[in-house]
């Protein structure tokens, strides 16, 4: 369902600023009169508040060059790309692990997220008074905007470790508010947040299949759970990993795996938590999403950074058909007949970015995939395998290899069900923005990056560091990660 997610703001500019000149401020609902309110009480009108979420992550400081710079060209996954002397702004320093405290990528996702999470807020304070629209609708609503409030908060303890949580609209008078902004919580505190607005949504969202064929795109109940199993499986709470991938049902692998990634396969049976990127004029893609990814040089249609990693091509099994549907070489035909010439300037790029009827425009129809269901039975796979039921975890992981073409592993012991585990999720889920976070909560961060010819420093590289801008206007409330 393609329109859910464009970019609609019939409301008026000051809902949904998000940050301005100062680093977490945020324009106040209480600006907003009741008859403004007023013009919003119906179901359409409260659809909009969280139609506004799921559009953020079309911006281009969301989910597209800085965030692909900090979860993918950081990553052995990926080189900078592109030529020696485009530097992307940041990409250089991002992919030689030495970026600081003013790197741009750093600063514009961080601010990103918590405009996000000023919107998911917004729709939070004004769905319950719009008594006039249908109360199932505004209970469900409120259950998307709480797992998107979870999501966001997920991705920055990633990203920067401790966080702000943000859980209501400050009052720009309130000192407490001000604070709220400005200090950082202890990792467990914003774990213990995600996990309440995921209980949450998980009491108000329904189940896929009760959507209709035009909301499919929309978060569900199973997205839920599944993000909830991810929370639980970065803390290492085996059990709760198992029980809630267990409650993710009515989802299935789809039989060919590079058709998720096209057109005709988006928001299939494998999708849990998936954003529609719309080409057409006045719908938008996710910003140059595919643009920046996408060959570069003679013949070709991009800027051609993300380029897929040495390291990766040597992940992939002889007959994994995942490779293919990754990887775009220099020189060959795709699969819609598009020639991606010899003289472009990289030997490879990222086929998941691939956009066929938007090959080099602003803006693509390419999606990206935040969870799905593969994922859920690799999740399962490693918590079993660590509860020592390793007998129990190899069926889940012979279905991600069947499917890739690959028979069933040889493997029995724990430690080698472990570290095969840990190489599926990698050429299973290459590209989709997993694999930095991965080699860190795993420990394999120094051993993979060496490989790959880059220095992680441990005790630091685990984390990126907090924006010094937001340093300066915390004025001591909160502190720097280690080394930087």
């Amino acid at each position: 369902m393609k329109k859910l997610y464009i970019s609609i703001f019939v409301l008026t500019a000051f809902f949904f600023v998000g940050c301005a000149d100062d680093y977490l401020d945020v324009d106040q609902t209480e600006s907003i009169s009741t008859g403004d309110i007023e013009l919003f009480n119906n179901d359409a009108g409260a659809t909009t508040f969280v139609t506004a979420i799921y559009s953020k992550f079309l911006d281009w400081d969301m989910t597209s060059f800085g965030w692909i710079g900090l979860t993918s060209i950081t990553s052995d996954d990926a080189d900078k790309g592109s030529t020696p002397s485009d530097l992307g702004t940041d990409k250089d320093v991002l992919d030689a692990l030495t970026y600081n405290a003013s790197n741009i990528s750093v600063r514009d996702n961080f601010k990103a997220y918590y405009a996000g999470i000023n919107r998911c807020n917004q729709a939070l304070n004004i769905i319950p008074q719009l008594n006039k629209a249908n109360a199932g609708l505004r209970e469900r609503l409120i259950g998307e905007a709480k797992f998107m409030r979870a999501f966001m908060h997920f991705t920055l303890v990633k990203l920067y470790g401790g966080v702000p949580i943000v859980d209501h609209l400050p009052n720009p008078s309130s000192a407490e508010d001000n604070a709220m902004l400005l200090t950082r919580k202890p990792v467990a505190e914003v774990y213990s947040f995600i996990e309440k607005d995921l209980a949450d949504a998980i009491a108000a969202l329904p189940l896929k299949s009760a959507y209709s064929a035009d909301e499919k795109a929309r978060v569900s109940k199973g997205s839920a759970y599944a993000l909830l199993a991810k929370v639980n499986l970065y803390q290492k709470n085996w059990q709760k990993v198992v029980d809630n991938c267990n409650l993710v049902t009515g989802y299935s692998l789809v039989p060919d795996y590079a058709t998720m990634f096209r057109l005709e396969g988006e928001n299939g049976p494998e999708s849990i938590f998936e954003i529609n990127g719309v080409g057409s004029v006045p719908a938008k893609g996710i910003r140059q999403f595919s643009q920046v990814q996408a060959p570069q040089g003679t013949g070709g249609w991009g800027w051609g950074f993300n380029t897929p990693s040495q390291s990766l091509l040597n992940a992939y099994e002889p007959g994994d058909v995942r490779k293919a549907a990754t990887i775009i070489f220099r020189g060959q035909t795709l699969y819609d007949g598009k020639l991606v010439p010899t003289t472009v300037g990289n030997e490879r790029y990222s086929y998941k970015a691939y956009s066929s009827n938007y090959s080099g425009a602003d803006d693509s129809d390419a999606n990206v995939i935040f969870l799905r269901y593969a994922e859920v039975l690799l999740m399962k796979a490693e918590a079993l395998n660590e509860l020592g039921q390793t007998s129990e975890a190899i069926p889940l992981l012979n279905q991600i290899r069947n499917r890739a073409g690959l028979a069933n592993t040889t493997f029995t012991s724990q430690d080698d069900i472990r570290k095969a585990i840990w190489r599926e999720r990698r050429v299973e889920l290459a590209f989709e923005f997993d694999r930095f976070f991965d080699l860190v909560r795993t420990g394999q961060a120094k051993a993979a990056f060496e490989v790959d010819g880059k220095v992680f420093t441990e005790g630091k590289n685990e984390l990126f560091p907090i924006p010094e801008s937001f340093l300066n206007e915390a004025k001591g409330l909160s502190s720097q990660n280690p080394g930087y």
